[in-house]
């Protein structure tokens, strides 16, 4: 009650409420702009918490990304454009709504089930956070080597439609992630002599090229200026959602709970679950030939789903410093410059942090229902926003933001060069967010592998012995037997077709 108390006292500062209110205007904005995502608005807001407490920096962040995933709505329903990918699942269903005269209909259920679903997912991050903080805290360094290996691998074969180019960029970003001294024998690894790789490759500065460069570079092919909105003044978009709440409440819950699930495994994130939960929508329906007309029973689904989404990723974030997602993977990185170290420990050392953090999901899922009804009546103004306008704006504050972490001109460098090296991967079908996750597991998976194998004498059983670690043992060598058979069948089924 005393961390509780105290929680409230952060959160209740005026400096951190104004945070609040901002980052969830610049959220909004960015979530409503087509191809600047949630996780490009958590990129460009890190220079920012650099230079702020623990409270006003994570605030900044939740709030911009509860916005963001919801604002993606907007441009989907009126241009046929997600604004983030978390919106694309029922991008299609959601302007065939607006084409039949539904518009007002479609943002208002839209924007009232992003905040139930949000709601939802910090309600289950509430309660299960602690809980798994103290299981946690039995954990050696068995059981830690196993979660990172299952957080890996768990993101290759969900994240991506094509597991086999997210192996790839995993395996890029563990690469990276060995450049600078090796953490358990101190030895200078692919440095060639320079002291600025000693340090590493700064996951900051590589966070914002990887999502915010390449975002540019993608943006530049088309600069010619706004975007044209669908035909139609928005009227009042809270008529009849108390119909659509009765008629789908099920749908609402179903949506948040599987939201909820899948944010929780690592690497797979809002827009998987708005996907998976539309897909569930449809399997379950009474009315599936409706579905891609216009129908609302898919777009409950998958706007709970991915607003759920944000409170189940900082489950794993935030009790074992595993990332649910990029954005969550931006979070650890702030945690660290804050000398809040995620893992159980943090509920003991920082509980009052901690529940700040629940309280700010709290309210800024609170506050989405006033300002996404603004965002949703001002919408066709921000959408005529030139891109010429926005891209060297985003473009200097990348550039300012990279040379803040490092002080030196070698944080520009490694933001432009992992910047065009997401942008060529991206365009050739390499998904970024596993090189993210290499960068930020690769260190736990690396130093865990060889505390363990020094502490059993090199003895591979040891891994297994532990309970606990032989069930996260087990786990993990399923999924990896699960590649294994994707891979024969893939396999067998080419051979047969070119046979």
């Amino acid at each position: 009650m005393d961390a509780l108390s105290a929680a409230f006292v952060l959160v209740a500062d005026p400096y951190v409420l104004w945070v609040v209110l901002a980052s969830s205007l610049f959220g909004m904005f960015v979530g409503a702009m087509p191809g600047l995502t949630a996780t490009m608005a958590t990129a460009l807001l890190v220079p920012v918490t650099f230079f702020m407490p623990p409270v006003p920096a994570l605030a900044a962040i939740v709030s911009a990304t509860t916005m963001a995933i919801f604002a993606g709505d907007i441009p989907a329903a009126m241009l046929r454009m997600p604004g983030t990918p978390a919106s694309a699942a029922y991008t299609d269903e959601s302007y065939a709504m607006a084409r039949k005269g539904q518009l007002d209909l479609n943002l208002g259920t839209n924007l009232v089930f992003s905040v139930v679903g949000g709601l939802f997912g910090v309600a289950v991050l509430i309660v299960a956070a602690p809980l798994l903080a103290e299981i946690a805290l039995n954990f050696s360094s068995y059981e830690y080597f196993w979660l990172a290996a299952l957080g890996l691998s768990c993101a290759v074969l969900i994240a991506t439609l094509d597991p086999l180019k997210g192996f790839v960029s995993l395996l890029l970003g563990l690469a990276i992630g060995t450049i600078g001294i090796d953490p358990a024998a101190g030895f200078p690894r692919f440095t060639f002599g320079t002291v600025e790789l000693m340090q590493g490759i700064s996951f900051i500065p590589a966070m914002i090229g990887l999502f915010a460069i390449s975002e540019i570079l993608r943006s530049s092919v088309a600069m010619e200026g706004g975007f044209e909105a669908v035909e139609g003044k928005v009227g009042s978009i809270f008529k009849g959602i108390g119909a659509v709440a009765r008629r789908y409440w099920f749908n609402v819950l179903r949506g948040s709970v599987i939201g909820t699930v899948i944010g929780a495994l690592p690497g797979a994130g809002a827009d998987i679950a708005a996907w998976i939960s539309y897909a569930v929508s449809k399997r379950f329906s009474k009315e599936p030939e409706k579905f891609g007309t216009g129908h609302l029973e898919g777009i409950v689904d998958a706007t709970s789903a991915n607003n759920s989404a944000l409170g189940g990723a900082w489950i794993p974030a935030l009790v074992f410093g595993i990332p649910g997602d990029s954005i969550t993977a931006i979070v650890i990185g702030v945690l660290y410059m804050k000398n809040m170290n995620p893992g159980p420990m943090v509920f003991i050392q920082n509980p009052q942090f901690i529940y700040a953090v629940f309280l700010i999901f709290i309210l800024a899922n609170l506050l989405m229902l006033p300002l996404g009804w603004a965002a949703i009546k001002s919408a066709k103004v921000i959408l005529r926003t030139p891109r010429n306008v926005l891209v060297p704006l985003i473009l200097i504050f990348c550039v300012v933001g990279s040379y803040a972490m490092t002080n030196s001109i070698y944080g520009v460098v490694v933001m432009l060069a992992m910047g065009i090296a997401g942008w060529l991967l991206e365009e050739n079908g390499f998904p970024v967010a596993p090189i993210i996750l290499g960068l930020v597991l690769g260190e736990m998976f690396e130093q865990n592998f060889m505390t363990s194998m020094i502490k059993s004498d090199g003895s591979f059983l040891a891994f297994f012995e532990r309970p606990i670690a032989g069930v996260l043992g087990g786990l993990t060598v399923a999924v990896w037997g699960l590649f294994a058979y994707k891979a024969v069948r893939g396999l067998s089924g080419l051979r047969a077709a070119t046979a």
